[in-house]
């Protein structure tokens, strides 16, 4: 090893460690190390090895011990005033820190997709606001796509997507599931067929359906692919209510979460129709730019998910 690779040992094994100043400095207040180590809240041996291995370290004695006390010695005095100024300025590091990290708590801003955003993050933001009152909480909600977008630009701090994969430059978790179902007005002819229908006819139906781009559109393409892909929509809509409402007006077929109709279904306001062998359900999932795991509130906002059931 050369010279020059000598003086580049990292500085963290050159220099004393901030409790054992901190230890220095109560030695030179107290003029004891018992009473030093009892600020600190270790033992006087703990206390008296931490000392030795710093002159260790140092290649200096510090602390000249005698039964009336522990007194520094002149090189302890000059390594006492340089240890002063390392612990204030690591107590302001430690202030700035405490700072940024309240700066970060005090919001957090959400991206979710239509469904998510309407049918399961209020309840997660009020259990959210019961544990940290303190955070004002932001939600831009649009499709799949457009969360994706909303975190690789750094808008968002954590996002919620339905949909077959996680978008290209996040990662995320699974967080519950969902399906999709087909549903028609009472009114329509399909509320009265009792055969389920058949991946063909759902494909060539003009259907009421959300736009490219939104995870139900995602699932719904995929599943009827090998059909040769879905038929011009009869209508297509940016929003899971303007969809619902469109359906729920007899305008014709649509393809909806299960989250987002239930009070509708149960109301008869519409009608499920089942099908044969198209698999419709989805994966709902929280999703963060990669690398950058979620920190604070959005961390929170993450593990309550994982503790509230989703349909599916």
């Amino acid at each position: 090893m050369s010279d020059e690779d000598e003086q580049r040992v990292p500085l963290a094994h050159r220099v004393p460690d901030l409790g054992a100043l901190e230890l220095l400095l109560a030695v030179a207040r107290h003029g004891s190390l018992g009473r030093a180590a009892r600020e600190l809240g270790i033992t006087q041996p703990a206390a008296s090895s931490r000392i030795r291995s710093m002159e260790r370290q140092l290649g200096v004695a510090l602390v000249d011990r005698s039964p009336r006390g522990s007194r520094l010695t002149d090189a302890g005095a000059l390594v006492t005033d340089w240890a002063l100024r390392v612990v204030e300025a690591a107590e302001a590091f430690d202030a700035g820190a405490q700072a940024l990290r309240g700066r970060r708590d005090s919001r957090l801003r959400v991206a979710a997709s239509m469904t998510i955003a309407e049918y399961l993050l209020p309840g997660w933001l009020i259990a959210l606001r019961a544990g940290r009152p303190g955070t004002a909480v932001s939600l831009l909600a649009g499709n799949s796509a457009v969360v994706a977008q909303r975190l690789l630009a750094g808008e968002a701090d954590l996002g919620f997507v339905e949909g077959l994969s996680v978008p290209d430059g996040l990662d995320g978790a699974v967080i519950g599931h969902d399906r999709l179902l087909v549903v028609v007005a009472p009114s329509h002819p399909w509320a009265r067929r009792r055969a389920p229908l058949t991946p063909a006819e759902l494909a060539a139906a003009p259907l009421i359906l959300r736009e490219r781009g939104s995870g139900t559109r995602q699932v719904l393409d995929s599943a009827l692919s090998a059909c040769g892909g879905l038929a011009e929509p009869l209508l297509e809509l940016a929003s899971t209510t303007a969809v619902k409402a469109a359906a729920v007006s007899g305008a014709g077929p649509a393809v909806l979460s299960e989250l987002a109709i239930t009070e509708e279904l149960t109301a008869r306001r519409l009608t499920s129709i089942p099908l044969a062998s198209v698999d419709l359900r989805r994966a709902l999932r929280a999703v963060w730019p990669t690398s950058h795991r979620p920190t604070g509130p959005a961390r929170d906002l993450l593990t309550l998910t994982r503790g509230r059931p989703t349909s599916g």
